[in-house]
């Protein structure tokens, strides 16, 4: 046990307050001795000072956990695809780990596939260098679903591994149920949004081609055809606009984790706490990597198109 806290603190309390400063010293002391001075060659003790050489080792730690419990998802069903190989690669490019950052993530991701990886004391050491913090661990979590997504589904081997990451960063599994939920709803949403503004384009385009054919051609019959076409056309877009939008609103409920029927105060206040948990300088404050940062705000931009669409439906 480490006492060199406890005495030092006495010491120099005594020297400059004496009795009542001694017992204040002891206190500190005894307080640095239980967190700070675990490994004085490493980060703990006066290394924590060192604002870089903590960072370096946080970092460190978040990718090889984050890239090893990757390959251990891709292994979950006893064989690793090119395409989760590809999957672990594009997130690697996401976060445009380069050099040795980057072999050390592919190394990390080698050793998820074994077959005795140590995904629990991966996951504890993981959880104690960034002191247990949930909106950490949650942006973590919400990392690896995304990616046991890329293929498009989630099977039940990888569905198994995230439950049990879930549990050893201390989330419920309702909870890890509601991430999973949320974006699948986040994906539905971006796809709609994206079909909305193709299916804006094509109905500018068709305006156009319709005011250039009116133009080059004459007559009563034909300009009244291109009208009907056109009428047709604008119906049967416009029907289909109106279901996306019930699908999108419908998505943005869950993306927020309320519902419809919820008041204003209650989605304003998911809204509010979901932003705050994902906010990229909170995140990078209490030890998110820098370049886990674009995961985060895409994120953000999700919520905030949700809590938009909502707004607007519900005219507050």
């Amino acid at each position: 046990m480490t006492v060199w806290g406890k005495i030092l603190g006495t010491l120099f309390g005594f020297m400059f307050g004496r009795i009542p400063g001694a017992i204040i010293g002891f206190i500190v002391g005894h307080m640095f001795d239980k967190g700070y001075s675990q490994d004085f060659n490493s980060v703990g003790g006066f290394g924590r000072f060192f604002t870089s050489q903590e960072d370096a080792q946080k970092q460190a730690i978040f990718f090889h956990a984050l890239f090893s419990v990757l390959g251990h998802i891709a292994k979950a069903d006893g064989r690793v695809t090119e395409e989760e190989i590809q999957v672990a690669s594009d997130l690697m490019d996401q976060m445009a780990l380069t050099g040795d950052t980057r072999k050390e993530a592919q190394q990390a991701f080698r050793e998820g596939k074994a077959a005795d990886f140590p995904i629990k004391s991966i996951l504890n050491q993981f959880s104690e260098s960034c002191y247990g913090r949930k909106d950490i661990l949650q942006v973590f979590l919400e990392i690896l679903i995304q990616a046991a997504f890329a293929d498009g589904t989630l099977d039940k081997d990888e569905l198994r591994v995230l439950e049990n990451v879930a549990k050893q960063l201390g989330f419920k599994q309702h909870h890890l149920r509601f991430l999973i939920s949320s974006y699948e709803a986040e994906l539905r949403f971006r796809r709609g949004w994206q079909r909305a503004q193709q299916a804006s384009a094509k109905y500018q385009e068709t305006q156009n081609q319709s005011s250039r054919s009116r133009s080059a051609h004459s007559g009563r019959t034909h300009h009244q055809g291109q009208q009907q076409s056109q009428s047709h056309w604008h119906r049967q877009q416009q029907s289909q606009a109106n279901y996306t939008q019930q699908q999108s609103l419908a998505d943005a409920y869950r993306i927020l984790g309320v519902k419809q029927s919820d008041d204003t105060k209650t989605i304003k206040r998911a809204y509010r706490k979901l932003m705050s948990e994902h906010h990229p300088d909170k995140l990078v404050s209490k030890g998110l990597p820098k370049q886990a940062l674009e995961l985060a705000k895409q994120k953000t931009q999700d919520i905030q198109a949700a809590y938009e669409s909502i707004r607007k439906h519900k005219q507050f």
